[in-house]
Protein backbone atom coordinates (compact mmCIF):
# COMPACT_ATOMS: atom_id res chain seq x y z
CA UNK A 1 0.00 0.00 0.00
CA UNK A 2 1.28 3.46 -0.91
CA UNK A 3 1.81 5.97 1.85
CA UNK A 4 0.87 9.48 0.80
CA UNK A 5 2.43 12.77 1.77
CA UNK A 6 0.14 15.78 2.16
CA UNK A 7 1.42 17.20 -1.13
CA UNK A 8 0.68 14.00 -3.01
CA UNK A 9 -2.79 13.85 -1.51
CA UNK A 10 -3.59 17.39 -2.65
CA UNK A 11 -2.46 16.53 -6.19
CA UNK A 12 -4.73 13.46 -6.32
CA UNK A 13 -7.85 14.80 -4.62
CA UNK A 14 -9.88 15.04 -7.83
CA UNK A 15 -8.97 11.48 -8.84
CA UNK A 16 -9.95 10.35 -5.35
CA UNK A 17 -13.31 12.12 -5.46
CA UNK A 18 -13.94 10.76 -8.97
CA UNK A 19 -13.16 7.26 -7.62
CA UNK A 20 -10.44 6.94 -10.24
CA UNK A 21 -7.64 5.75 -7.92
CA UNK A 22 -6.72 2.06 -7.89
CA UNK A 23 -7.92 0.25 -4.74
CA UNK A 24 -4.48 0.14 -3.10
CA UNK A 25 -3.91 3.86 -3.64
CA UNK A 26 -7.42 4.68 -2.42
CA UNK A 27 -6.70 2.71 0.77
CA UNK A 28 -3.48 4.68 1.29
CA UNK A 29 -5.34 7.91 0.64
CA UNK A 30 -8.07 6.96 3.15
CA UNK A 31 -5.44 5.96 5.72
CA UNK A 32 -3.74 9.34 5.36
CA UNK A 33 -7.07 11.14 5.74
CA UNK A 34 -7.81 9.21 8.93
CA UNK A 35 -4.70 10.56 10.65
CA UNK A 36 -4.24 14.00 9.04
CA UNK A 37 -6.89 16.54 9.98
CA UNK A 38 -5.45 19.15 7.61
CA UNK A 39 -5.86 16.89 4.57
CA UNK A 40 -9.22 15.68 5.80
CA UNK A 41 -10.37 19.30 6.04
CA UNK A 42 -8.99 20.00 2.54
CA UNK A 43 -10.97 17.10 1.04
CA UNK A 44 -14.10 18.18 2.92
CA UNK A 45 -13.78 21.75 1.57
CA UNK A 46 -13.25 20.40 -1.93
CA UNK A 47 -16.36 18.20 -1.64
CA UNK A 48 -18.42 21.10 -0.30
CA UNK A 49 -17.33 23.34 -3.16
CA UNK A 50 -18.23 20.68 -5.72
CA UNK A 51 -21.63 20.18 -4.08
CA UNK A 52 -22.42 23.90 -4.05
CA UNK A 53 -21.27 24.46 -7.63
CA UNK A 54 -23.19 21.40 -8.78
CA UNK A 55 -26.38 22.92 -7.39
CA UNK A 56 -26.09 26.10 -9.46
CA UNK A 57 -28.84 26.40 -12.05
CA UNK A 58 -27.53 26.25 -15.63
CA UNK A 59 -29.18 29.54 -16.48
CA UNK A 60 -27.15 31.29 -13.75
CA UNK A 61 -23.49 30.35 -14.34
CA UNK A 62 -20.68 31.79 -12.24
CA UNK A 63 -19.63 35.29 -13.10
CA UNK A 64 -16.12 35.59 -14.56
CA UNK A 65 -14.97 37.35 -11.36
CA UNK A 66 -16.33 34.57 -9.12
CA UNK A 67 -14.79 31.90 -11.35
CA UNK A 68 -11.40 33.67 -11.22
CA UNK A 69 -11.67 34.01 -7.44
CA UNK A 70 -12.35 30.28 -7.04
CA UNK A 71 -9.50 29.29 -9.37
CA UNK A 72 -7.11 31.55 -7.46
CA UNK A 73 -8.18 30.01 -4.14
CA UNK A 74 -7.67 26.46 -5.46
CA UNK A 75 -4.24 27.32 -6.84
CA UNK A 76 -3.23 28.79 -3.48
CA UNK A 77 -4.47 25.71 -1.62
CA UNK A 78 -2.44 23.43 -3.91
CA UNK A 79 0.74 25.37 -3.04
CA UNK A 80 0.07 25.29 0.71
Amino acid sequence: MKRFSCGELVELVTAYLDEALPAAERKGFDDHLSCCSSCSDHVARYRATIDVLGDLPPEKPLSPATRDHLLTAFRRSRRA
